[in-house]
């Protein structure tokens, strides 16, 4: 798998908030959905193009991982968290995914 970066901003289709892409950019840090486009990082080969869905928070040493699940399609990606995330999201979803065990 070769990680293809791209650098693009966009406009969240979950939340409006607008996101300046550093090249590594795959999620909302407001709302932290992401979009089902890629197959591999970066490669925007995917067709489904379906919104994905925060459903999990899993913490890996000092990081956050964010478990997406496309909403169209049931697709389900890990992302790493990022310091310009939203840290009350990734709380609130951490919680929300608790309650659910």
């Amino acid at each position: 798998m070769v990680f293809i970066r791209k650098t693009e901003d966009f406009t969240c289709e979950h939340c409006g908030f607008f996101v300046e892409g550093n090249g590594y950019t795959n999620h909302c840090p407001q709302c932290l959905y992401s979009k089902h486009v890629d197959i591999n990082p970066g490669d925007r080969l995917a067709t489904c193009g379906g919104l994905m869905k925060p459903i999990g928070i899993e913490k890996k040493g000092k990081e956050y991982i964010i478990k997406h699940k496309c909403v169209k399609c049931g697709f389900e990606k890990p992302n790493k968290a990022v310091k310009e995330d939203s840290f009350d999201m990734i709380v609130q979803i951490s919680a929300s995914s608790l309650s659910k065990i």
